[in-house]
């Protein structure tokens, strides 16, 4: 985890699990299954657990670390959160127990927004009823094509204060994209060495479907070799839009855009 951050919308970055597996198209060139395997090869300790990320082929194992749970008590300072940049709190092999665990922990620290993403929006939907939703979370599914569109259906489903899409990397059109009920919508497309190229329709289509629905939209990056080859200019501006919420706690010097 990290008090700082380089993911644009958010401060800081919490991993009480780390390891994932693949589950869709946009897993292939996954930003954490390269770095965990380079943070192994360094020997950092919250590593050594996962499986070896560069012969596991789909993913690498996941693991718990119930030690991390208390980090955000220690940062006193407001900040938003994301949770599990590396892994998937929703994964299978996440007991139930311990998500109820991180939730408790952002309930106890209501200073902080915490932002909480996941491909596992059918499991998501099913544990929504047995969790209890702290007011200062924002949960998130991503969506990175229409074959995976239903996640959206998914998400509606359930109880947060804040629900978010993440299209990103953005991999294709998403047809029919219904926001009701969804509070923010953030799009981007992919970087890494093997990064596949967005279509800039399939942007100005997200951001479109989110002005017509007055839904907040941050517009990420174009993607390419590395996160900013090609800028977040849209359109002659930046979209760096966020949700209204009553636990939005600003970046220093403000966000880095409006809050409506």
């Amino acid at each position: 985890m990290s008090d700082r951050s380089p993911i644009e919308w958010t401060q800081a970055t919490w991993n009480p699990t780390t390891g994932c597996d693949r589950v869709s198209a946009g897993c292939d060139n996954c930003y954490a299954l390269t770095l965990a395997s380079r943070l192994k090869r360094m020997g950092a300790s919250k590593y050594q657990h996962d499986g070896d990320p560069r012969t596991s082929g789909a993913g690498f194992g996941l693991a718990l670390h119930p030690a991390a749970l208390d980090v955000p008590r220690h940062w006193r300072a407001p900040r938003m959160i994301f949770v599990n940049s590396m892994s998937d709190l929703f994964h299978a092999k996440v007991p139930l127990a311990f998500v109820r665990d991180v939730f408790a922990v952002i309930a106890d620290t209501p200073q902080h927004t915490y932002q909480l993403l996941t491909k596992r929006a059918h499991r998501l939907r099913r544990l929504a009823d047995q969790l209890d939703w702290p007011p200062n979370l924002w949960m998130g599914v991503s969506v990175e094509n229409n074959e995976v569109l239903d996640r959206v259906d998914d998400l509606r489903a359930v109880p947060a204060a804040v629900r978010f899409l993440s299209c990103e990397p953005l991999l294709g059109p998403l047809d029919g994209l219904n926001l009701t009920d969804i509070h923010w919508v953030i799009a981007g497309g992919e970087s890494g060495r093997n990064a596949r190229p967005v279509d800039a329709g399939w942007v100005r289509s997200v951001r479109d479907v989110s002005v017509k629905a007055g839904v907040p939209f941050f517009f990420k990056q174009w993607g390419g070799r590395t996160a900013k080859s090609g800028g977040r200019v849209l359109d002659g501006r930046t979209w760096s839009e966020y949700p209204k919420a009553r636990q939005a706690v600003a970046f220093e010097g403000g966000l880095a855009g409006r809050i409506v």
